[in-house]
């Protein structure tokens, strides 16, 4: 079945779904945006460099939700997500902050995984696809928070 015959309650809950993807991908941007503004100190280039990068995939992660969402027929949300922020910019409350937004957005496409899957392939690739590219970001956060020499995740 594609995505054309899905029923319409099946669109409706992908459609959600993906405007709920799109507007946490925005906040997404916003977040390492800021986040690259407020580094200070001897690691300071290469970090913001990073933060800046994400802040670009970000945005292309939401440019991808909003043409599917346009695909089924929709109407992209002017919405972005929410912005929570300790107003701290040690570069450990930075990561760990934005490890905790890398965990939202994977249960995002994992619950747009559960709504597509079987119902179209076309998302259901593109699910798949973005909960890997999330996966490895988490694993990449979790990494840069260890201490040099641990071996084992990021504990908190």
């Amino acid at each position: 079945m594609n995505h054309a015959s899905m029923s319409d309650a099946e669109r409706d809950a992908a459609l959600a779904q993906l405007n709920l993807i799109l507007e946490t991908e925005l906040a997404g941007v916003v977040r390492y945006t800021h986040y690259a503004l407020m580094v200070y100190g001897y690691n300071r280039i290469p970090i913001v460099s990073w933060l800046k990068a994400n802040a670009s995939e970000g945005l292309d992660h939401a440019h991808r939700a909003g043409e599917l969402v346009t695909l089924l027929g929709g109407h992209p949300s002017l919405t972005i997500g929410p912005l929570l922020e300790t107003a701290r910019h040690d570069i450990g409350d930075i990561l760990r902050e934005s490890l905790a937004h890398e965990q939202v957005s994977l249960a995002a496409y994992y619950a747009l995984l559960k709504i597509v899957q079987g119902r179209s392939v076309l998302l259901e690739d593109y699910a798949r696809e973005m909960i890997g590219r999330e996966e490895q970001h988490l694993d990449e956060v979790n990494k840069m928070l260890r201490r040099p020499g641990e071996t084992g995740p990021f504990a908190g």
